[in-house]
């Protein structure tokens, strides 16, 4: 079978990563379905309303009309299917790789697996997974074996959400296969949804390569948090130090400070490679443990520098009004998975502070303390507001009033200018 555009594509789970590939791929031609077991979030879906920045309600509603996409919950859909991807979630449960929706996708395949069927594995995981779980899991339970009777490969998944430039379809993709027909294959079909297509030499590889990728920025990340901690101890603006030094028009890559790391990618996954060594190898992954305790602490220390500054200030915590920017984990995006500011106001409710928080593109479902109080931004609550934290510096806010009608500002991104009242991480 070849990836042309009436093969029919099923994509197993309807989230950041799995929505975006299914609206492409129904928009290029392909017949998709969009399975997940979410019934709130199909229903959503077959109503036209995306809750991906990545895909308006106007692509998914034309997709949908047009017949191209099909939402469902029933497993039996994926019957026929010439093209299956995966982009279910991979977390951890107790600090330790949880890859029972791997498992359970290969388990809702499997039954309509047929001879010369492409499978693609496409979540973060530690090497080896495509091969020695999902394929094996697949073979099991199909009684058909990967490269021989069916094409199987792995493809990371290089989402950023809310990134409008370095969309799905622009940036590169890494594919994979477990042989040559099945990388050809692979190949194949993503030539037909994104630009330009990377391959690589088998699936450990482009399993490694992704987590190499978030493990790196992981690391750097965790380098100038904790830069940043010591600047101010020293007295130094550890903004103005990293924008000197990134004059420098080599052997240098600008990494900021904030409040930690959110997502699924810098919290989650380079622990799936630290713990991927730790069992195989016997040895401990340093970098991973060292950058995963730095950027662990940092929404304590952000609730530490709040609670001094309004001591300064003959404030007390306990009692105080503070108003928090942003709730997603990163700049004009919805996405508060794994978010620092959900857990800076978690630490902030039991200093006994009030806590309301403003994010225009955060949901009201997202996982967020319900005695957090949602406000909308307005001169209002930043003026009667004891303290404003910006944890996400979305472009919505107006900076300009904040700057003029806060008391104090504890600045994590860097968004206003120098002031009495202003302090920045």
């Amino acid at each position: 079978m070849s990836a042309d555009p009436v093969c029919k594509v099923v994509v197993v789970g309807q989230g950041y990563v799995g929505l975006p590939l299914a609206v492409r791929a129904a928009e290029v031609g392909h017949s998709v379905v969009g399975y997940d077991v979410d019934d709130g979030r199909i229903g959503r879906l077959r109503s036209g309303t995306s809750y991906v920045e990545d895909v308006s309600d106007e692509r998914l509603a034309a997709v949908i009309k047009a017949g191209g996409y099909r939402p469902t919950t029933d497993a039996g859909d994926l019957a026929g299917f010439d093209v299956a991807v995966v982009t279910v979630p991979t977390p951890l449960r107790d600090d330790v790789p949880d890859l029972s929706f791997v498992k359970s996708a290969a388990l809702a395949i499997a039954p309509h697996l047929t001879h010369g069927a492409l499978v693609v594995l496409e979540s973060t995981t530690y090497p080896g997974t495509t091969e020695d779980v999902f394929g094996a899991l697949l073979e099991k339970e199909s009684g058909l074996a990967p490269g021989p009777d069916f094409r199987l490969g792995y493809s990371p998944e290089r989402i950023d959400p809310g990134n409008q430039y370095w969309t799905f379809e622009r940036t590169p993709k890494l594919v994979s296969g477990v042989d040559d027909e099945s990388l050809r294959r692979v190949r194949e079909f993503y030539d037909t949804v994104v630009e330009t297509t990377v391959p690589v030499t088998s699936p450990k590889t482009a399993e490694l390569a992704k987590l190499i990728e978030n493990t790196y920025r992981h690391v750097n990340v965790a380098l100038v948090n904790e830069m940043a901690v010591v600047a101010h101890e020293l007295g130094v603006n550890i903004w103005d130090a990293i924008g000197a030094a990134s004059s420098k028009p080599f052997g240098f890559m600008r990494f900021t400070p904030g409040p930690g790391v959110g997502g699924h990618c810098l919290p989650v996954d380079p622990r799936y490679l630290s713990w991927r060594v730790e069992r195989q190898l016997g040895r401990r992954f340093r970098f991973v443990d060292l950058a995963n305790d730095v950027n662990n602490q940092m929404p304590q220390y952000v609730v530490q520098r709040l609670v001094e500054a309004l001591n300064e200030r003959q404030r007390s915590a306990n009692g105080s009004r503070v108003l928090m920017l942003g709730l997603a984990y990163k700049r004009n995006s919805g996405d508060a998975r794994e978010s620092p500011a959900v857990r800076a106001a978690e630490l902030l409710i039991r200093t006994g502070a009030e806590v309301r928080a403003a994010d225009p593109h955060v949901r009201e479902t997202a996982p967020i303390d319900a005695r957090v109080t949602r406000v909308e931004l307005s001169v209002e609550e930043v003026a009667t507001a004891d303290a404003v934290v910006i944890l996400t510096d979305h472009d919505a806010f107006d900076y300009d009033m904040i700057h003029t009608h806060a008391r104090y500002v504890l600045d994590c991104r860097n968004r206003l200018a120098s002031d009495r009242h202003i302090e920045r991480l």
